[in-house]
């Protein structure tokens, strides 16, 4: 299995107890993902974020419907949380999300640890797609927090 890794670096001027818990408020997920992805929670709300906590969703990606069932692995507020894959697209996926207060604010970090399936066929579906897209998303991602968060502040 080959791994990958993207990590993502953004200093937000928030305190961080305000960044954790947009992070940990899980339909924020929706409001932070491309909409050509299709991104639906599935679970019912409220969802109770702890470790162990599941969270079911469905999205498109390039047209193809994929169901995705991910696991809160650890739970430290307001430090960071990981999910984890147990069902899903990839055949691993590992995305620790970490918060310090810097000077201006909160770094929030994201590390995803992922691998793919299908061998040649996988590492060739990321040259041409998956990794270009992730970083897509993860670029989205970035701007639409900073957007909400200030939002939630006027």
């Amino acid at each position: 299995m080959r791994e990958h890794t993207l990590k993502r670096e953004q200093v937000l001027p928030f305190p961080v107890d305000e960044v954790f818990a947009f992070f940990a408020e899980p339909t924020n997920l929706e409001a932070i993902t491309p909409g050509w992805l299709r991104f639906r929670i599935l679970t019912p709300e409220p969802i109770r974020m702890e470790a162990g906590a599941l969270i079911r969703y469905t999205l498109r990606w390039r047209g193809l419907p994929l169901s995705w069932t991910t696991r809160i692995e650890t739970w430290d507020p307001p430090n960071g949380f990981v999910d984890a894959q147990l069902r899903g697209p990839y055949r691993l996926w590992e995305h620790a999300h970490s918060f310090e207060p810097v000077a201006g604010g909160t770094l929030a970090r994201d590390v995803v640890r992922y691998a793919l399936p299908f061998g040649v066929l996988g590492q060739l579906a990321r040259a041409g797609w998956v990794r270009a897209d992730l970083e897509a998303i993860f670029d989205y991602r970035a701007l639409r927090v900073a957007e909400l968060l200030e939002t939630r502040e006027t």
